[in-house]
């Protein structure tokens, strides 16, 4: 195999587990050691660098960090990532001395974003930094998008949402709300250097079947019935609730009907538990609050008497599954489950029609309009697409990610630059050693379990929508957990020229992640690593012809603790534990780039 190109940040931030996984690219590790070092703002300010909001993340973000994290090849839980956020949000000191310097003297261009919603925040965050006049239009009577209208407050807590959200408004933004807009044509012809699109996905799919029409008043779409209780507009429900669907829409609309005075509430899934969207601490939350989930029922009809509805008839499903895939299905019988409220969380779709079709604007099959996946661009020059409105329904952290990129696009778009022409990603590397034997990082691998995280009782959740259930950790649980992080972006740096092939790494190796072998094509090189190769996915570091034998220092990056061993137990100091550092280009750095 030829030499690996340690030059290519690619190959440090892949071992970087949970920042490859996060859309945003969030130094999870740097912040967490800010944590156990007590720097709380530092923390806070590093992780707004990426994702922006890292109050309301550290309580509702989907987390594709954690079932990267490479704790769980030790065969325990991930770290709690998302919690160790919020712990930095909720105990930061003021930011505003740290927050980005916004131009008395703009540079001329006007931005309009449609949507006060995440990824659009995200376009406004990065733009007005460089001088940009960003107006933003909301159609609600508040800002946040779906962040306000679908999460409940009791997850997400209205001053989090608020305070993270003025941060980026204070910058400078024109905030219209309820003001929404109902002709891209008419907001074009205000002359505006470009327009960023972020909607959202704000239309709930509809479940049409026998007895839909007639007892339409007891049947609800989620997304807008949860709207319709952030804003006070619905406080009651019935006490018998089914919630068709198991997203994580179907879990705030379930407990909400809770809140709402319902007695039995009951998820309907169609399929079997392995094939539900929702996240699994999500479903977990529910069914502590005694929400019902049952699997393998499909809608059939919506079922009434003297023209109200009393219920759902299900046709109950059995399954044949190879290799977590459905081959077969059939039905063995048919039931009707009692309700008074029936809940459509059956997914989210877009929807454009305020959106001429003769601006020369391409939509695809679905009226979706084609979006250019590297520059969020449409066909329509100078018109941006981001977040659920651009490739439909995600999560919070892919919008903010979408917003940094869009926001690059819009920059090079009003300076009249390609698009695709951006600058590339930076790594840096710096040693972490400060003695023959010591690092300025704990390398220590701590064997504690996850930290559990409390929650309100269970008879105080119920009496207001606002009381936020989960309660954080505390300052003891934030301690042992901040320890349980493998620092896998302290890479194990090698020097060939300075190996004397003793093989004092390979002794003390706790994983035998290391191997001394004469080089081969890759099909034999793995046969001669001293540990089974597991996770073909991951990257296999390969060092240059050592100078005493020729041979190869190869190295298993899945298997590496990175617990500096081989760095202490060196005598030559081949191996150094170093600190990667990577820097993802936003706007302000296209700034007099050509």
């Amino acid at each position: 195999m030829k030499p690996t190109n340690t030059n290519n940040p690619n190959h440090f931030h892949k071992v970087v587990d949970c920042q490859w996984a996060c859309p945003a690219h969030t130094d999870v590790p740097e912040y967490i050691r800010k944590i156990a070092q007590g720097d709380f703002t530092q923390a806070y300010m590093l992780n707004r660098e990426s994702n922006i909001f890292p109050g309301i993340l550290g309580r509702v973000c989907d987390r594709p960090c954690e079932p990267a994290c490479r704790r769980g090849r030790t065969n325990q839980k991930p770290v709690a990532i998302c919690r160790l956020k919020r712990v930095a949000a909720d105990h930061r000191g003021d930011i505003s001395a740290h927050m980005p310097i916004i131009p008395k003297n703009k540079n001329g261009k006007r931005v309009a974003l449609i949507g006060a919603g995440c990824a659009s925040l995200a376009v406004a965050n990065d733009l007005m930094p460089i001088g940009y006049e960003c107006t933003i239009f909301e159609a609600l009577k508040e800002p946040g998008g779906l962040m306000r209208s679908n999460i409940p407050s009791f997850r997400l807590p209205a001053n989090v949402l608020n305070e993270e959200i003025n941060a980026i408004v204070d910058m400078g933004a024109d905030l219209r709300l309820n003001h929404p807009i109902e002709s891209m044509k008419s907001l074009l012809a205000e002359g505006y250097d470009a327009v960023f699109v972020g909607t959202g996905a704000p239309k709930g799919k509809e479940l049409k079947l026998p007895g839909r029409e007639e007892a339409t008043a007891n049947i609800h779409i989620g997304i807008t019935w949860l709207e319709s209780v952030a804003f006070g507009h619905l406080d009651a429900i019935g006490k018998r609730v089914l919630i068709i669907g198991v997203g994580n829409t179907a879990m705030d609309c379930c407990r909400t009907s809770l809140r709402l005075g319902a007695k039995d509430v009951k998820v309907m899934a169609r399929k079997p538990r392995d094939f539900f969207k929702a996240s699994d601490w999500e479903l977990e939350d529910a069914e502590e609050e005694n929400v019902e989930i049952i699997v393998n029922h499909s809608p059939k009809e919506f079922v009434l008497e003297d023209g109200r509805l009393v219920g759902m008839k299900f046709e109950q499903v059995e399954y044949d599954i190879e290799y977590g895939r459905i081959v077969n299905q059939w039905t063995t019988g048919e039931i009707v489950v009692p309700c008074d409220d029936v809940i459509l969380a059956i997914g989210q779709e877009n929807a454009f029609p305020w959106i001429e079709r003769d601006l020369g604007m391409e939509f695809d099959q679905w009226e979706v309009p084609v979006v250019d996946e590297t520059t969020f661009e449409s066909t329509l020059p100078g018109v941006f697409f981001g977040g659920d409105s651009a490739f439909g329904p995600k999560n919070i952290i892919w919008a903010v990610e979408h917003g940094h990129q869009a926001a690059i696009s819009i920059h090079r778009h009003c300076q009249g630059k390609a698009l695709t022409e951006r600058l590339p990603v930076l790594m840096n590397l710096g040693s972490r050693k400060m003695g023959m034997h010591e690092w300025s990082f704990s390398n220590d691998f701590d064997p504690a379990a996850r930290r559990k995280m409390e929650h309100v009782e269970l008879d105080q959740r119920f009496k207001d929508l606002t009381t936020e259930v989960e309660l954080g950790f505390t300052a003891e649980q934030a301690q042992q957990e901040v320890e349980r992080c493998l620092n896998c972006d302290i890479q194990t740096v090698f020097f060939d020229s300075l190996c004397i092939e003793c093989d004092a790494c390979l002794d003390i190796c706790p994983t035998q992640c290391l191997t001394i072998t004469t080089n081969a094509d890759k099909g034999d090189l793995f046969g001669q690593l001293r540990a089974p190769r597991r996770e073909p996915e991951q990257p296999l570091y390969v060092s240059e012809p050592l100078k005493q034998t020729t041979r190869v220092m190869v190295k298993d990056e899945n298997l590496c603790l990175h617990c500096s061993l081989c760095a202490e137990r060196c005598p030559t100091a081949a191996w150094d534990m170093q600190k990667s550092g990577f820097e993802f280009p936003r706007a302000i750095d296209h700034n007099g780039t050509s």
